[in-house]
């Protein structure tokens, strides 16, 4: 099996689980419109997750939510592991209810390699979902699968709340909170809105203030967060979609492709035809 795309993420409409061979198709960007639980088993990969790169050995926990982007970069001939992967519809069902700051703090902390027995229960609920996959004739399969996909959430979250405390996943004062409502916003909106004003109002402060947060908590602008979420975007579509230049433009809501392409270049040095040709 290779590296999950959008398709795979759709088997039987709803979900896939199992144990594979991991192996990098092309070294493009690609959004995931699901999302996807991974343990790694053997071998050695990396993959890089929105702005940062990972590496995937034995005992590694992934968890990448719908609207990742997403580049395998390498992997081992012998790179194995175990997934679970199921569309943002059933994602929605099994999150509800949880605090949205759990999942900012997924989206910033997606990877991490723990062999300690604060992982035999996610191993356990990933070995049900393969069972539940592979038990086709079963009348409940999406719901108990669904199911399952809530009680990884809750375990994951539970033990994230024990190794790296509250204070990391929800914030430990007022603009601690404030930045990861920001965050969270950026991940949704950065690909369409891409001026600080629209996140400040969404957070009903000024954009110096919020602008003043970016800079204590990470050493920079909310711009610049900004800006790197949103040529991030550009990059996925270019290099993973058939998509013209004019219709990017379109799609993420520039005034213009002649502005598009200013912007880009401004930010990569280049003009988004000729990073494009530069990947294919």
């Amino acid at each position: 099996m290779k590296w999950p795309n959008s398709e795979m993420l759709l088997v039987q409409n709803t979900f896939f689980a199992g144990s594979s061979p991991l192996k990098p198709t092309a070294s493009r960007l690609r959004k995931l419109e699901g999302g996807l639980f991974l343990i790694g088993l053997s071998g050695r990969a990396t993959i890089r997750i929105d702005l940062k790169s990972y590496e995937i050995r034995p005992d590694t926990y992934l968890v990448l939510l719908p609207g990742s982007i997403v580049r395998l970069e390498e992997a081992s001939s012998d790179c194995t592991v175990s997934l679970f992967s199921f569309t943002r519809e059933m994602f929605g069902q099994a999150s509800m209810r949880l605090e949205l700051g759990f999942f900012t703090f997924l989206k910033e902390h997606p990877c991490y390699t723990d062999p300690t027995i604060y992982t035999s229960t996610i191993r356990s609920l990933m070995q049900s979902a393969s069972s539940v996959y592979a038990d086709s004739e079963n009348r409940f399969q999406t719901a108990i699968a669904q199911q399952l996909l809530r009680c990884l959430l809750l375990e994951i979250y539970d033990k994230s709340y024990r190794v790296f405390g509250g204070r990391e996943i929800v914030g430990g004062n007022r603009q601690e909170e404030l930045f990861k409502k920001f965050i969270a916003q950026v991940h949704e909106y950065a690909g369409v809105e891409r001026e600080v004003s629209f996140y400040s109002d969404k957070l009903c402060i000024s954009a110096k203030y919020l602008t003043g947060i970016c800079r204590q908590v990470v050493g920079t602008t909310a711009k610049t967060i900004i800006d790197e979420f949103a040529i991030l975007e550009i990059k996925a579509l270019l290099q993973s979609t058939e998509l013209t230049i004019q219709e990017i433009s379109d799609r993420l809501r520039f005034t213009d492709q002649s502005y598009l392409g200013r912007y880009f270049k401004r930010h990569e040095g280049i003009s988004p035809k000729e990073y494009r040709n530069n990947h294919l």
